[in-house]
């Protein structure tokens, strides 16, 4: 008696690793994809970056140009009334200083008038400068910035520019040079980003972004 045995064959073994590879090939594509998605949004990221650092800069600039106009010491800015006296303000009573000629200012005050005036004490530009004029006085020169301390931290870092600002001794020249130091820190922030984009370019895959 012979016995015959069937194998059934339900699937194409020779077509086996072709499918594999496909499915592979399509695997890879997807992941170039979204990797390329990634990069395009990380460039667009770091560019906004460095406009923001450009604008800071400017900022800063001149910040350093009302101090050079005038400083003053206990007050952020120094103005003419409607009578044509002149006055200070403190941080309580900066808004009275909008539309009003301004012949003098602090340290602080100076970041907020170049910024945008007393209306925009908290602004991101006005919150954004005064981190990099913090970071200029109280660390050392070359080291990355810090952004977005918390609120706490950052009224603390006003508070130490600000007793800086009227600290006996102190002259508009080493004010105005604490700005020039700010910019620099700016510029090198500007840097770095710089190099990271040209990284992220160098390697960007050459594959399409998907819509």
């Amino acid at each position: 008696m012979t016995l015959e045995f069937r194998v059934q064959h339900d699937v194409a073994t020779d077509d086996a690793p072709a499918s594999r590879t496909a499915l592979r090939g399509r695997v890879r594509r997807v992941l170039d994809h979204l990797a390329a998605r990634r990069t395009a949004a990380t460039l667009r990221r770091l560019d906004a970056e460095r406009a923001e650092l450009a604008d800071l800069q400017r900022v800063l600039s001149d910040a350093r140009a009302v101090v050079e106009r005038g400083w003053i010491q206990h007050a952020w800015f120094a103005y003419v009334d409607d009578l044509g006296r002149t006055r200070t303000a403190s941080s309580a009573a900066a808004t009275e200083v909008a539309g009003r000629p301004l012949v003098g200012a602090c340290l602080v005050g100076a970041v907020v008038d170049a910024a945008g005036g007393p209306h925009a004490v908290h602004s991101q530009p006005v919150q954004r400068s005064l981190d990099l004029v913090w970071h200029a006085l109280a660390t050392v020169e070359g080291s990355p910035v810090t952004w977005c301390p918390a609120p706490d931290i950052r009224m603390s870092r006003v508070r130490d520019l600000t007793r800086w600002n009227d600290s006996a001794g102190r002259t508009s020249e080493q004010v105005s040079g604490l700005l020039l130091t700010a910019e620099r820190v700016a510029l090198r922030e500007s840097e770095r980003v710089a190099v990271r984009v040209a990284a992220l370019r160098e390697t960007q895959t050459a594959v399409p972004v998907l819509g």
